[in-house]
């Protein structure tokens, strides 16, 4: 995993919108490495008037069957490398897709991993964003969805205590003070997918696993791709470290491969892989 964010982080250029040249190679990385695992892997193109973006789409499993999203934006915000925003994510898509390669008779469903572009600001909560495109194409062709999951920066944890902060108060009595746990965060009304999206991740041992559901209006719940499958009237929840709310480096020059913890990164996406294997759909 630590190859494929030093590949998607550049120390000179930035994967942003208006960097297209960066933005397109790194598009590229993401899928030839998807391709060395699935021979269903595309390139979703959509243009504005300037430029063509695209989402990299690998598939796996029966070709008709309700479909699972896992999901994970490769573009940053700014003058940055984005390594836990979000070449975290997107690392996992791809060790996701080496574990699917090896294991697709298991699969009763289909599998979509999903890298997007354009998640990041000014393209945020916009029609142009990755994800958004994504979601009404499903919904166009009246796609049989189970759910979406995003990966959205899973790569920074602390032992310190009082190093996890929260959106609100009350919070910090019922959830953790130290950052070293993942977080699956839905909105109100989710709470069956929620749950079986919970009972897989827990499979795996190695980073404890928290989860909540709220209201959108907290400040964090609908930061990321999930929210626009939503939009779409799908079921959706985000999977990540929560952010700012304890990765000092967000969006800054300092989100650097070196801050990240490989080895709970690699963790996570074990218990991404567990519950694919074992959803109850």
């Amino acid at each position: 995993m630590r190859s494929s964010v030093d590949s998607l982080c550049n120390d000179s250029v930035y994967r942003t919108w208006n960097n297209t040249k960066e933005l397109t190679r790194a598009g590229n990385y993401v899928f030839r490495a998807l391709s060395e695992f699935s021979n269903r892997t595309e390139k979703q193109n959509f243009n504005d008037k300037k430029n063509t973006y695209f989402n990299v789409i690998s598939s796996f499993g029966p070709e008709d069957a309700p479909r699972l999203i896992i999901g994970a934006h490769y573009d940053v915000c700014g003058q940055q490398q984005g390594a836990d925003d979000n070449a975290s994510g997107v690392s996992s898509l791809i060790e996701l897709a080496r574990l699917l390669n090896l294991n697709q008779t298991e699969l009763s469903y289909r599998i979509d991993l999903v890298a997007y572009t354009l998640e990041e600001p000014p393209f945020f909560r916009d029609f142009m964003m990755g994800s958004a495109v994504h979601a009404r194409s499903l919904k166009k062709d009246s796609v049989d969805l189970i759910g979406m999951i995003s990966l959205e920066m899973i790569g920074f944890y602390s032992e310190e205590k009082g190093s996890q902060g929260y959106p609100a108060g009350i919070m910090k009595l019922i959830y953790p003070g130290k950052a070293n746990y993942i977080s699956l965060v839905s909105k109100f009304g989710g709470g069956d997918f929620l749950r079986k999206v919970r009972r897989g991740m827990k499979a795996q041992k190695t980073v404890n696993v928290r989860s909540v559901s709220a209201p959108v209006s907290i400040p964090g719940i609908d930061f990321s791709d999930h929210f626009n499958y939503w939009n779409q009237g799908y079921s959706a929840l985000m999977i990540t470290d929560t952010s700012f709310y304890r990765n000092a480096n967000y969006h800054m020059p300092s989100d650097l491969p070196s801050t990240l913890n490989y080895e709970k990164m690699a963790a996570v996406t074990d218990g991404v892989f567990q519950l694919i294997l074992n959803f109850n759909t």
